[in-house]
């Protein structure tokens, strides 16, 4: 499994409804509101032989009241 991270900007007022969905997929590890340009930042582990990209497209991206989003991927940690 590989940890990656996710940062979303929300549309105003629709953070709270964010997050909650997200909660409720049972698939974040964990989540946080942030300060600055994104609302959240969640991680979220991902099999090493998943499609990241696929995996936050239709588990991530697709609920509604999220603007945009960028995805970090790790390496290592220390």
């Amino acid at each position: 499994m590989k940890p990656i991270f996710v940062q979303l900007q929300c549309a105003p007022g629709k953070t709270y409804e964010v997050a909650d969905a997200l909660y409720a997929t049972e698939l974040i590890s964990e989540l946080y509101s942030t300060s600055g340009e994104y609302d959240l930042l969640l991680k979220v582990y991902v099999d090493s032989e998943e499609d990241i990209g696929k995996f936050i497209n239709d588990h991530v991206a697709s609920i509604p009241g999220i603007v945009r989003s960028l995805t970090t991927l790790t390496f290592r940690a220390f």
